[in-house]
């Protein structure tokens, strides 16, 4: 990402959405913002972004938040709902779901399965 950033032009735009969406993962995602803030159309920004992150940035956002929530789980020993919460998702059931397509397992089977290998 660093070499992206000094290059400029478009590089350099996706370098700053990706660092505005790692900073701000937890809040409803606005793309239309995103992208009048780095200068670009809707369409030559989604298109950027996938290019750069092979996803979308509603994608990505999603990827940020399940990471960071599985994180709070583990290290701070949160239950699902409040770390779905914490990260930008009301709905605790749409948490659970997009979790476990992520993942491949429930949260709380996940978090039970990765605490037993670290033991």
């Amino acid at each position: 990402m660093r070499h992206l950033a000094t290059v400029g032009g478009h590089a350099h735009r996706m370098v700053r959405a990706v660092n505005k969406l790692r900073e701000e993962f937890a809040k409803p995602l606005r793309i239309g913002d995103v992208a009048k803030e780095i200068g670009m159309s809707i369409s030559g920004f989604h298109a950027h972004f996938k290019a750069v992150t092979a996803m979308s940035p509603l994608q990505f956002q999603k990827q940020l938040r399940l990471q960071e929530a599985r994180r709070l789980m583990l290290t701070e020993s949160l239950d699902a709902g409040e770390a779905g919460f914490q990260v930008g998702y009301d709905d605790q059931s749409q948490f659970s779901r997009e979790y476990k397509r992520h993942f491949g397992v429930p949260p709380i089977r996940d978090i039970r399965g990765l605490r037993e290998v670290a033991a």
